[in-house]
C-alpha cells in the first residue's frame, strides 16, 4: 500500500522569510560586530551581539531544515510557534526601544515615525504574523494526519 505524502502549503515560504530577515544581522553580528550600525557598543554588548547572532544562526539553520518537511510534523510545528513568539517579540522590543540606529529615511519618513528600529520591528511583526497564518493554515492538515496515524 504506497501513500502520497501531501505537498507543502505555498505558506512555508515564511520560514525563507525567517531566514532573509535574520541571517543578514546573525552573518555580521558573527564575523563582524562592531560594523553594525549601532550606537554605543561597548564589550559587553559586544559579547551579548555575538551570542545573539549565534542563536539566530541557529534559528536560521533550523528554519530552512524544516522548510521542506511536511507540515504536519511535530517538530516543525514547534519551531513555527517558537519563532513566531521570537518574532513578536522582537517587534514589541524594537517599537519601544530608543533610537540606537543613528540613520534616517529622510525627514518625510521621520514625521510619520519610520525609524529603522520602528521598520525592523513591523519586519519583525508581520513575520510572526506570517507564522501564525501558517498555523491556522495548516492545522487542518495536521488534525487530519493525527487522526490517520490513529486509526492504523
Amino acid at each position: 500500500m504506497s501513500q502520497v505524502a501531501p505537498a507543502n502549503s505555498p505558506f512555508s515560504v515564511v520560514f525563507l522569510l525567517h531566514i532573509a530577515l535574520d541571517a543578514p544581522m546573525a552573518i555580521q553580528g558573527i564575523w563582524s560586530p562592531l560594523n553594525l550600525p549601532f550606537l554605543q557598543l561597548n564589550n559587553t554588548t559586544i559579547v551579548f551581539i555575538k551570542l545573539y547572532a549565534a542563536l539566530v544562526a541557529g534559528t536560521c539553520l533550523m528554519a530552512l531544515l524544516c522548510f521542506g518537511l511536511p507540515e504536519f510534523l511535530p517538530g516543525k510545528r514547534a519551531l513555527a510557534i517558537a519563532l513566531c513568539i521570537y518574532h513578536v517579540t522582537c517587534s514589541t522590543v524594537l517599537f519601544n526601544a530608543p533610537r540606537f540606529i543613528p540613520y534616517s529615511f529622510g525627514a518625510l519618513a521621520e514625521s510619520f515615525r519610520a525609524t529603522p528600529e520602528v521598520v525592523w520591528g513591523t519586519l519583525h511583526g508581520l513575520l510572526g504574523l506570517g507564522f501564525a497564518v501558517w498555523w491556522q493554515a495548516t492545522v487542518q492538515l495536521a488534525a487530519a494526519m493525527s487522526k490517520a496515524v490513529k486509526r492504523q
